[in-house]
């Protein structure tokens, strides 16, 4: 359930920002929205971050030296390979202190976005996140990223404005 209202969540956010426009290759708003979600019964931490397709595509083809079209079904698992390559090099999580491991669960393109999911395994309880949330930000410098953490029940959010790309959450 936490995991559609995620998307449904990301989806407004989306859909507030493109609200009339068509979504191009250059846009008066560069932004992500990444939810992290701590599993207690599963002792996971689900990561899912939501990026413009099209902004997500220029970052990847800027990595990858390559064409990048994420609508194309037979590249899914090259495109998914850069996804997680891209997403691991650019958000850096600290549970407690102990650097955390991302493992790449998948990808989903919704509307004008691309979900990409990840979790970090062994996470029986977190009292602080630490995070560095630079997506894009080797693209862009007017990226805007917005966190939202929930654990315990209780959420905290935060926006960093590139460059800033620094976040804590305690809880």
């Amino acid at each position: 359930m936490a995991a559609s209202l995620f998307k449904w969540f990301g989806a407004v956010i989306f859909s507030f920002v493109c609200a009339g426009r068509p979504v191009e290759n250059t846009h008066p708003l560069y932004i992500s929205v990444t939810e992290i979600n701590h599993n207690p019964k599963d002792k996971i931490l689900e990561v899912s971050c939501k990026i413009f397709t099209n902004d997500l595509e220029a970052a990847l083809e800027k990595m990858s030296k390559t064409h990048v079209d994420l609508s194309v079904a037979k590249e899914k698992a090259a495109s998914d390979k850069l996804i997680a390559d891209y997403v691991e090099r650019h958000l850096r999580l600290r549970l407690d202190g102990k650097a955390a491991v991302l493992h790449f669960v998948g990808s989903e393109k919704e509307n004008d976005g691309t979900w990409s999911y990840f979790q970090v395994n062994e996470v029986p309880a977190v009292k602080r996140i630490d995070a560095v949330d630079e997506l894009l930000y080797d693209s862009f410098n007017q990226q805007i990223n917005i966190m939202h953490v929930t654990v315990g029940g209780q959420r905290k959010s935060t926006r960093l404005d590139y460059p800033e790309g620094n976040a804590s959450f305690e809880f």
